[in-house]
């Protein structure tokens, strides 16, 4: 199995928005309604978003590829903050680490954060911040072995429900 990294770039919005689809519902099925799901994913995760995201100039893109074929398996998404914590000018939050569940525990996670991590230093940022479903176990264990502390709260709505996420951050 042959995974490359690499920058998102235009064109790349389909591919980014099957992913994000595919991984929400891997995830959350079970946790959150079907019909939420599906709401959530059409609104949250379509070509047109991940097309604007591509367009904004804060925000950076990767995309993992599986070979043959660069079939897409996980993505990684940088933008300015938008978090309910004291944040710093100089922050920068992972909007997601998507990786399809067949592939959790491959490294590919981490390759994911040392490009975060590489991103936020070329930029001067001095922490990564990001929100996680504080009952997503695997996500936060993940995450604490990276490096990451809890510095807060926040609450996020999936369908007209309420779900409750840790914000985190990393010093970079």
């Amino acid at each position: 199995m042959s995974i490359t990294v690499r920058q998102a770039r235009s064109g790349d919005q389909d591919a980014l928005a099957l992913v994000g689809a595919t991984t929400f519902l891997e995830s959350y099925a079970g946790v959150v309604d079907g019909g939420a799901i599906i709401r959530h994913c059409a609104e949250r995760h379509t070509p047109e978003v991940y097309g604007q995201a591509l367009e904004t100039r804060s925000h950076a893109l990767w995309l993992a590829e599986m070979a043959p074929g660069a079939a897409p398996v996980g993505y990684l998404h940088l933008t300015p903050p938008d978090l309910p914590v004291e944040t710093r000018p100089d922050d920068l939050e992972i909007k997601r680490i998507y990786v399809l569940a067949s592939l959790h525990r491959t490294g590919l996670g981490r390759r994911f954060i040392a490009e975060a991590v590489n991103h936020a230093r070329a930029e001067g940022a001095s922490r990564l911040l990001l929100g996680v479903y504080q009952g997503n176990e695997r996500a936060l264990a993940f995450y604490e072995r990276m490096g990451f502390d809890k510095i807060g709260t926040r609450q996020f709505d999936v369908g007209g429900r309420i779900y409750d996420d840790w914000v985190l951050a990393l010093g970079v």
